[in-house]
C-alpha cells in the first residue's frame, strides 16, 4: 500500500502530517525532495547547493509561509520526525533540483520566462486571503487549474510537474516492490499525476484540503479508509 499525502509548502500542517504517518506506521516515508534541498532544510540554509531559481522560489514561499504561521519545509521535517518515532526509513524521491531547473531554463521560451518572473514578483505582494481564494479554486477545479498552467506555461508544467511525476512514480513503484507500507509526502499538485503513474498499484490519496482540516480523531480511521482508496490492486 502506498499512501500519498498532498501538502502545501507554506501551510501550518506539520502536526497533521505527523498524525497521518503515525496512524499508518509505514516501513518507509518518502519525501518530495532531493539531497541538496533536504540538506538545506536540515541545516536551515538555502544559500548553498541549490539553483538560483530555486532560491527565488524558496524566498517567495518563505514570505508566504510567515503569513500562515509556518516555515517552508516544516511539513517535510515533521514527516522525518514521525518516521524516526515509528522506526521507519526515509527516502528522497524527487529529481535533482539543479538538473530540473537547468532543463526548465533551456525549454522555456522568452515569453514564458518574462511572464514567470513577472508573476513571481507579483506573488511577493499576494495576501493570505488571495492565497486562500486560489486554493479554493484549485481544490474545486484541480484538473482545469493544471490545464490552464499548461496553456500559459507549457515548459513549466512539463518539467516541474509532468517529468517529476514520472520520476517519483518510478521511484515509488520500485520501493513498493521492497516495502509493504509506504507514505509519500508530496506537493498536492503532484497527486493526480502520481495516481495515474502508479496504476495498477493500490494507492490511498489524502489531499491537502483534508490534511489542513482532518476529521476528528474518532472519525479519522473510518473516513480516510472509506474515502481515499483510488487504485485497486
Amino acid at each position: 500500500m502506498i499512501t500519498l499525502i498532498g501538502v502545501g509548502h507554506v501551510f501550518a500542517i506539520s502536526e497533521n502530517v505527523k498524525e497521518l504517518i503515525r496512524s499508518r506506521r509505514p516501513e518507509i516515508v518518502c519525501l518530495e525532495l532531493d539531497p541538496a534541498r533536504f540538506n538545506a532544510l536540515v541545516q536551515k540554509d538555502s544559500s548553498r547547493s541549490v539553483p538560483l531559481q530555486y532560491k527565488l522560489l524558496a524566498y517567495f514561499q518563505k514570505r508566504m509561509a510567515t503569513k500562515f504561521g509556518s516555515e517552508v519545509g516544516d511539513e517535510m521535517m515533521a514527516a522525518v520526525s514521525a518516521a524516526q518515532e515509528i522506526g521507519a526509513k526515509v527516502a528522497l524521491i524527487d529529481m535533482d533540483a539543479a538538473t530540473v531547473f537547468a532543463r526548465l531554463w533551456r525549454r522555456m521560451s522568452f515569453r514564458e520566462k518574462l511572464h514567470l518572473f513577472g508573476g513571481a514578483f507579483a506573488g511577493l505582494f499576494m495576501s493570505k486571503e488571495t492565497v486562500e481564494r486560489e486554493m479554493e479554486q484549485y481544490e474545486q477545479h484541480g484538473e482545469q487549474y493544471l490545464e490552464k498552467l499548461g496553456d500559459g506555461f507549457p515548459a513549466v508544467k512539463e518539467v516541474l510537474i509532468d517529468d517529476r511525476n514520472k520520476h517519483m512514480a518510478q521511484r515509488l513503484s520500485a520501493l513498493a516492490s521492497q516495502h509493504v507500507g509506504i507514505v509519500a509526502v508530496v506537493g498536492d499538485g503532484h497527486v493526480p499525476g502520481l495516481l495515474e503513474g502508479l496504476k495498477p498499484l493500490e494507492v490511498e490519496a489524502i489531499r491537502l484540503k483534508d490534511v489542513r482540516s482532518p476529521p476528528k480523531r474518532e472519525e479519522a480511521a473510518a473516513e480516510y479508509t472509506s474515502s481515499y482508496y483510488v487504485n485497486g490492486p
